[in-house]
């Protein structure tokens, strides 16, 4: 699985890669032909910046898959394999036989 997604500048339209793990809300590249920088925003008007952020998190999404470490299947597995039982810790005391 590559981790690399395709970005477009917005002024030159040249193509170019960067990795999804790094294309999230609030990042900022500058664009290797042009210079310009480019911030990644969610709530951007810009359809290109749209584009991206959404190829970025479908690849994000598919490499936890690939990792299979999805967090709600990894928080339940960590619980499940922990050694603890299902109670809350704590043992009756065992009762005495006075006989």
């Amino acid at each position: 699985m590559e981790d690399s997604i395709q970005l477009q500048c917005t002024r030159c339209k040249n193509v170019f890669r960067d990795r999804a793990k790094r294309v999230q809300n609030g990042y900022t590249r500058q664009c290797p032909s042009c210079e310009i920088v480019l911030f990644f925003d969610e709530d951007s008007p810009n359809p290109i910046i749209k584009k991206a952020m959404r190829a970025a998190r479908r690849a994000r999404k598919a490499m936890r898959e690939n990792e299979g470490a999805l967090p709600s299947r990894a928080a339940a597995a960590s619980r499940r394999f922990s050694g603890r039982s299902g109670s809350n810790g704590r043992e009756e005391p065992a009762a005495e036989d006075d006989e």
